[in-house]
């Protein structure tokens, strides 16, 4: 008799290293501008970034204090006693020859991070929380462009202050890693820790995943994908290679046989084979020679976390409880410049009028235009148009053509007002005078009116919107016209 073979339920266990530039003015160990995107190569380096013997490396105050909030962010302990190691590998990005991180005695460590599952609606069906290994400093190497049989070095961002993020190996699927990703960039914009901005590099990531029989406790053998560097890439690469680690189990009976790492072709949709993973005895790790010990006290700790803004979760509640919808609240907190003209206008105004204007009003005509949030009315921009609504000087609805018009033509609100002559009518006679025409014009309205049809005065009032092209004061119009109708 032939016995069925026993086919084990697997599960995934996946574990994120994450990279993230920043956002001081100079370099990690050198005064060297720390923006080099779009600039040309090899004109943001100095004798210290690029490792000329002689020179010594001095760290970066603010970057530093920028790790620390970030760290306090994600609920890290912080080592009050560590320091910075060489990490020694051979690549031609790497101008020291080494690169200076931190190994046995990091920043911070165990801390944690709760984020949410969304369904396709974009209500949220689940908390979950993912551990955090450990949060240190580095700085990182430079870039490398290939052209055939040539290879390109630029050492710009050679030196970059990079926060390396270390996750436990708590998510158990794509989804999971991609939401946990993204409430993590949300909160190192939050604090002012990292623009995180992926378009221009600013936060990467490596994926660790592997495969275990579910109900097991032991942590199988590695596929780590390299550099990956945005949302979408993060998720193909995970399912992509699940299923190959899937395949590979059907057909060994078993587990990978050792660690290894893979590249991300996002291009093909695949990973490619690189090597076999590195351990710390390859990377030869010993104490930064040239840097002393970081040494912190409590108080310094804590008077910095006194100076920490509201987390992105903190804030979601916040918008919810002021009648914002799930999605409004992300999107405000997702984008910090829609964000800021929200709380600009939401000091003047409710929470319900600013949303509308920003999330729905302006959204949609920047879609419209094809144009993105930045390339759009600034907060000071927006305020001005609510004050010309609120001071009478247009109405509510000429306010939705000058919020138009002002995206498209990037003029401001008094500009446009001027130039279109679109100031609303509040003078009494002259309104009187056009609503008198309109009574004169709709006598079968008035008659319904009169005869208990509250409706019949829309008509009326429609006749005076259109004969002052929109510009009577729509409130002045109903009481003159209902005081003559007494």
């Amino acid at each position: 008799m032939v016995y069925p073979t026993f086919v084990p339920e697997l599960e995934v266990i996946i574990g994120l290293e994450i990279h993230a530039q920043m956002s001081t003015k100079t370099k990690m160990f050198c005064g060297c501008d720390n923006d080099a995107f779009g600039k040309q190569p090899n004109t943001t380096v100095c004798p210290i970034c690029m490792g000329h013997p002689g020179t010594l490396p001095a760290p970066n105050k603010t970057a530093i204090e920028k790790a620390i909030k970030a760290s306090l962010a994600i609920s890290c302990s912080i080592n009050l006693s560590n320091h910075f190691d060489r990490k020694h590998y051979f690549y031609p990005d790497l101008p020291m020859g080494f690169q200076i991180s931190q190994y046995d005695f990091p920043l911070s460590s165990k801390g944690s991070v709760t984020y949410d599952i969304f369904d396709a609606s974009g209500n949220v069906t689940e908390n979950k929380e993912c551990g955090i290994t450990r949060l240190h400093m580095e700085n990182d190497a430079g870039k490398l462009t290939h052209k055939g049989s040539t290879t390109l070095c630029d050492y710009n961002r050679a030196g970059t202050p990079l926060m390396e993020i270390v996750t436990e190996p708590d998510l158990r699927s794509a989804e999971d890693a991609v939401s946990f990703a993204q409430e993590l960039r949300r909160i190192l914009i939050a604090v002012d820790a990292s623009e995180a901005d992926m378009f221009k590099g600013m936060m990467r990531f490596d994926a660790s995943i592997s495969l275990r029989e579910k109900g097991t406790e032991k942590l199988n053998p590695r596929s780590e994908i390299k550099n990956l560097n945005s949302f979408k890439s993060l998720e193909r690469a995970l399912e992509y290679e699940e299923n190959r680690l899937r395949k590979a189990w059907d057909k060994d009976g078993g587990p990978l046989p050792g660690d290894i790492t893979v590249g991300w072709l996002d291009d093909d949709g695949k990973t490619k084979m690189l090597r076999d993973k590195e351990t710390a005895d390859d990377y030869r790790y010993f104490p930064e020679p040239d840097i002393p010990p970081l040494e912190f006290e409590e108080a310094y700790i804590e008077q910095l976390r006194a100076g920490m803004p509201a987390l992105p979760r903190e804030l979601k509640e916040e918008y919810i409880s002021l009648g914002l919808d799930e999605k409004q609240a992300l999107q405000l907190i997702d984008q910090s410049a829609l964000q800021t003209m929200f709380e600009a206008i939401r000091g003047k105004t409710d929470a319900k009028r600013a949303s509308s204007l920003v999330l729905t009003q302006l959204l949609g005509f920047l879609n419209a235009a094809e144009k993105e949030v930045t390339e759009g009315p600034d907060a000071k921009a927006m305020l001005e148009l609510v004050s010309k609504i609120d001071d009478g000087t247009i109405s509510s609805n000429a306010g939705k053509d000058v919020l138009e018009k002002m995206v498209q033509t990037g003029k401001n609100a008094s500009t446009i007002i001027e130039e279109e002559g679109m100031q609303q009518i509040s003078d009494n006679s002259a309104i009187e005078t056009l609503v008198q025409q309109a009574i004169d014009a709709n006598p079968k309205a008035i008659e319904d009116y009169k005869g208990g049809n509250e409706k019949a005065l829309g008509a009326i009032v429609g006749f005076v919107m259109k004969e002052s092209r929109g510009q009577a004061d729509p409130a002045k119009v109903n009481e003159i016209l209902k005081k003559k109708l007494i």
